[in-house]
């Protein structure tokens, strides 16, 4: 038996049932008697038994009665559980956000950002992935990423896109480098050095690979480490060269025996965005963890360098 019954036919089933009568029972569903009795026929026909033997002195349920009472309890009880889980999705209290972003925040920005944000939100899910700002901008387009941090030079289309700080990339030399006397060289003469870099597969080392083979040359680490502080490290020991994001540098400066020279190269300089599709299509979820990320920008300046 396939059985089709309205949400609201079992609401007024149970009202009917609690007030042993019909009539009171339609009053609390805010529909006449008649319209009432109606629908109890309609729902008889529909399983096939009597549901209630209704006398003068009020309506009483069968054994069939008794039965679907149960499983309408149970069900609106379901529904209630359902509207409250729902609520909370709406409210972007709960669900699964999906975050793309380019290497340097995924490094330098995303742990302390997101930390907050989780941290008041128990019942949500963050996946983040590390990608190169091209496939950012696609994946965010195409809906497979809810929010995205890239940094230009990258076209960001119909999306919406808002400032999200700047940062340079750097040459990091050991002291005792002759370079270390100079103020800026270009990534093109950087090729002819030994190069500590981050590996393959991250979006940075990719980039660079591809600004190489743009101006005709060959991206080809001779060390390749994890992690931003391996390479300043690496470089401290005279291994090579290193090319990082100042705002990692700057703090191993401190406490490591290197120095770093810009870049003169435009694209050194990544202005950083954070796009999403447009507001007004966003889930709250969505919404609410993108300002809070964009806030989070604005209260730290590790994200805004001097040119």
């Amino acid at each position: 038996m396939n059985l089709r019954l309205d949400l609201f036919d079992l609401q007024l089933f149970i009202h009917i049932a609690d007030a042993s009568s019909l009539t009171q029972g339609a009053s609390r569903s805010a529909i006449s008697a008649a319209a009432a009795s109606t629908r109890i026929r309609n729902m008889e026909a529909t399983v096939g038994a009597r549901l209630l033997n209704r006398t003068p002195q009020g309506a009483t349920l069968t054994a069939a009665g008794r039965a679907l009472l149960a499983h309408a309890q149970q069900i609106m009880q379901q529904m209630e559980h359902l509207s409250f889980d729902m609520r909370d999705f709406s409210r972007g209290l709960r669900g699964q956000v999906k975050v793309y972003a380019h290497t340097t925040s995924m490094t330098e920005f995303m742990p302390q950002a997101l930390s907050g944000f989780l941290a008041q939100h128990q019942d949500v899910e963050i996946e983040l992935r590390e990608a190169l700002s091209d496939d950012i901008v696609r994946a965010v387009a195409a809906g497979e990423a809810d929010i995205g941090v890239v940094s230009s030079p990258v076209g960001t289309g119909e999306l919406w896109a808002r400032p999200f700080g700047s940062n340079r990339l750097v040459v990091i030399l050991p002291p005792s480098s002759e370079l270390a006397r100079v103020s800026s060289i270009s990534f093109t003469e950087t090729l002819r050095l030994s190069c500590i870099a981050l590996p393959g597969d991250t979006a940075l080392h990719r980039f660079m690979a591809r600004v190489a083979t743009q101006s005709g040359g060959n991206f080809r680490p001779r060390v390749q480490v994890s992690n931003f502080e391996a390479v300043c490290r690496m470089v401290e020991a005279g291994v090579g060269i290193g090319i990082a994001p100042i705002s990692s540098v700057e703090r191993y400066v401190k406490s490591m025996n290197i120095r770093y020279i810009a870049l003169e190269d435009p694209w050194a300089i990544r202005e950083v965005s954070l796009v999403t599709q447009p507001p007004d299509t966003l889930p709250t979820l969505v919404k609410n963890l993108s300002e809070h990320l964009v806030g989070y920008a604005k209260a730290n300046s590790r994200m805004r360098v001097d040119r």
